[in-house]
């Protein structure tokens, strides 16, 4: 079974947001990098990109396929994780703490559109 974390929230395209303030830590949920296989390639978005809720900011890339990357929330990149360029397969080792981009949100009440754990643990058994 994948690995679900209390306290972050999660997107139906299979992101997870950690809210720090009112900067959203994203990455990609577990339950994600078990259905890609081994992650290959990491295409991620620049600083100071903007993305609005639901916009794609990357993709990830397997063996097996592609798959986009869907910003949760609206807001401003301010970190990407760049390690993820010449080491992709740590999204495959811990996807929870290998994040992918942090956002300055614009908006933070997007978040309530988010799921919590024992909804996201549904949404992915359904």
């Amino acid at each position: 079974m994948s690995k679900i974390i209390e306290g972050l929230l999660y997107s139906e395209s299979h992101e997870w947001v950690k809210v720090e303030g009112d900067i959203a830590v994203v990455g990609v949920s577990d339950y994600a990098q078990a259905e890609m296989g081994e992650i290959t390639y990491v295409d991620l978005p620049q600083v100071d990109d903007e993305f609005a809720a639901g916009e794609e900011f990357g993709a990830l890339e397997s063996v097996k396929a592609s798959s986009d990357l869907y910003s949760p929330v609206s807001g401003v990149v301010t970190e990407v994780n760049t390690a993820l360029e010449d080491a992709p397969e740590l999204v495959n080792e811990d996807s929870y703490a290998n994040w992918l981009i942090k956002v300055r949100m614009t908006n933070p009440s997007e978040t309530e559109e988010l799921m919590n754990a024992d909804s996201y643990k549904t949404h992915i058994n359904e």
